[in-house]
């Protein structure tokens, strides 16, 4: 299983959580709330088996979270849907495409050139207004 793949169902898991706290605080209907959850058990489970064929069922949920708890929807994490990408990618201002297609970029250069890269620190760096960017 790549780093990306671990690193992403780290944020799965996380956004589950928050997903289990909100079925708690009976803020949304408990049977549907439970197929949900159930359905995203099923993209955990499959993305470290399949990263290629969970990217559709990961769009739909990561869309579902959006639509279904707007109450949430500023706790999914973005690398989640830019990861997903699809329709996820409309819940994201062009301003942070950019930022992540900026960070795709750094990514393959890095590869290119057989050089570590680490995606949460690049994306601090880049982050950062433009003058505090540069050390």
């Amino acid at each position: 299983m790549s780093n990306v793949v671990a690193d992403h169902l780290v944020l799965l898991d996380h956004l589950r959580s928050i997903l289990v706290a909100v079925g708690e605080a009976e803020q949304v209907p408990e049977e549907s709330h439970a197929l949900f959850l159930e359905r995203f058990d099923e993209l955990r489970a499959l993305l470290p088996i399949d990263p290629i064929e969970s990217q559709y069922l990961g769009q739909d949920l990561m869309s579902q979270v959006i639509l279904r708890y707007p109450q949430i929807a500023h706790l999914v994490p973005r690398d989640l849907l830019w990861f997903f990408g699809g329709d996820c990618l409309h819940f994201m201002p062009d301003e942070e495409l950019d930022l992540y297609q900026a960070l795709e970029e750094r990514r393959y250069e890095a590869e290119q050139n057989d050089e570590p890269f680490d995606w949460n620190q690049e994306k601090q760096l880049l982050a950062m207004p433009e003058d505090q960017s540069k050390h």
